[in-house]
């Protein structure tokens, strides 16, 4: 499979019939994109210019902000109780397991066959959590970017956005326990990793990457250790995107608390500037004032409600947060599912079970549930990715997906202004038409150029994998 280069958009612009803005829905709109593939004017009118029209409805592209693309291929293998008490720690072990199995070339094929999944379910941007590095002895490669590059060949083939998170990975526990041996592929030192970054800055650049700092969590890496990364990213790449993972279990705030008693958000909150240019993954287990800290540092919250609720970590606050206006996205994490609309459902669903009302997370400046989930992700993933505004608006992306559906009659009765709420809530499938990516359309009438080439590699990375699984011995 041969990787596309970046290119100038391919749309010069687009005429909508009807399309959410951030002033809500809108009819007959006319825009123009910029050749850095941003929106540059946008009017209502009757297509002047005899733009390509698009008559369904269109909706702003979903960056997924957290994702770890090889549990794509390992998505059903953990759920067989392997302990008296199931857990995200048990669910762990095989994690370990199985990233001591992928190739370069197996890492390529899973993620790109997951971008492909992923542009179909809504996303136009991917923030990639990448903390596979070493060779599958826990050797460095020759060149310790390997599987970084191999990240970067998936988002180019499927034309799905970048943002690329090289994840800093130190420790098995806080106060710097050591390592065990199924992180051996994860594991780095201070100064390897500030050869990474140096080695990835001119590819990213090239291919129109963003590049971004992860400190895993406050368990893989010390308050020392994200001082000093900081200090690289003022150097190396000065307001670069910040992500990590904090509170998502009891155990991790249970035993956070046990090394020096206070809470992961709270200790992270002690030594680090954390602004909007920061993610905080999960944050599922906070106390009032910490959802007032977070809320007002303006980080976004990056929520994943279905790997979640599939490992067990608990219900985000998410009605405390939105209300002292706290900003998030979504992300599909573990990749056991790759539609950005399931997400959505999962978040407010979640919410109505904790407070047993409906429509919990509308607004009262858009009571439209789908609306206002679909909008506020949209806005959120490109903050925490470092792209322009996720939004149908002069300056912001010209990244945009197009709703279809294969039960048309089914719509007869839907106001245009609740046509997410339909494609969200009620039950029959999310299905696109095109996609748009930075103006260029990737995927067109519901089909990817490379569609069959991408879903080859990946059946044959798969049978590899199956192979050395087998080879080892999985239960």
């Amino acid at each position: 499979m041969t990787a596309p280069q970046m290119s100038a958009p391919e749309l010069s612009g687009a005429h909508f019939h009807l399309a959410l803005t951030p002033e809500g829905w809108q009819r007959n709109l006319s825009v123009h994109f910029a050749a850095d593939g941003t929106i540059a004017t946008m009017a209502r009118d009757d297509n002047p210019d005899a733009l390509p029209v698009y008559e369904n409805p269109v909706v702003p592209g979903i960056t997924d902000l957290h994702s770890h693309a090889f549990q794509y291929a390992m998505a059903g293998l953990t759920e067989v109780r392997r302990n008296p008490v199931d857990s995200f720690w048990s669910w762990r072990d095989m994690m370990y397991f199985f990233a001591l199995n992928l190739s370069p070339e197996d890492m390529r094929a899973v993620a790109a066959r997951l971008y492909l999944s992923l542009l179909k379910g809504g996303y136009t941007g991917i923030a990639e959590f990448h903390y596979v590095h070493n060779d599958l002895d826990g050797s460095r490669y020759a060149r310790p970017e390997e599987l970084s590059l191999a990240i970067f060949e998936a988002a180019q083939a499927t034309g799905l956005e970048l943002t690329h998170l090289p994840v800093f990975y130190a420790h098995s526990d806080f106060g710097g326990a050591a390592p065990n041996e199924g992180q051996r592929r994860f594991i780095q030192g201070l100064d390897g990793y500030a050869e990474m970054i140096e080695a990835l800055r001119g590819p990213a650049a090239a291919a129109g990457h963003v590049l971004g700092i992860a400190p895993h969590s406050l368990r893989a890496a010390t308050a020392e250790e994200i001082t000093t990364l900081l200090a690289l990213r003022d150097d190396k790449l000065p307001g670069c995107p910040v992500h990590i993972h904090i509170a998502e279990q009891m155990k991790e705030v249970n035993d956070a608390l046990a090394f020096n008693g206070r809470r992961p958000v709270e200790q992270l909150y002690d030594f680090a500037p954390v602004d909007d240019s920061w993610c905080l993954i999960h944050a599922t287990h906070l106390t009032e004032a910490e959802v007032s800290q977070i809320a007002r540092s303006g980080a976004v919250v990056g929520l994943c409600p279905l790997t979640e609720a599939n490992l067990g970590d608990g219900i985000f606050p998410a009605t405390d947060f939105l209300t002292q206006g706290g900003v998030f996205g979504i992300g599909s994490d573990s990749n056991i599912a790759t539609v950005a609309a399931q997400e959505l459902q999962s978040l407010e669903y979640s919410q109505r079970f904790r407070d047993r009302r409906r429509n919990v997370l509308a607004a009262t400046d858009q009571p439209h549930t789908g609306t206002n989930l679909w909008a506020r992700a949209a806005l959120g993933g490109a903050q925490a990715a470092g792209r322009p505004t996720g939004a149908i608006t002069p300056g912001g992306m010209a990244s945009f997906v197009e709703l279809t559906s294969p039960e048309p009659a089914g719509l007869a009765a839907t106001a245009p202004e609740a046509s997410l709420d339909f494609h969200i809530f009620a039950g029959r499938g999310f299905h696109v038409g095109d996609v748009v990516v930075r103006g260029r359309r990737v995927v067109q009438a519901g089909q990817h150029p490379q569609e069959q080439a991408i879903l080859a590699d990946y059946a044959a990375a798969m049978t590899r994998i199956a192979d050395r699984l087998n080879a080892r011995g999985t239960s």
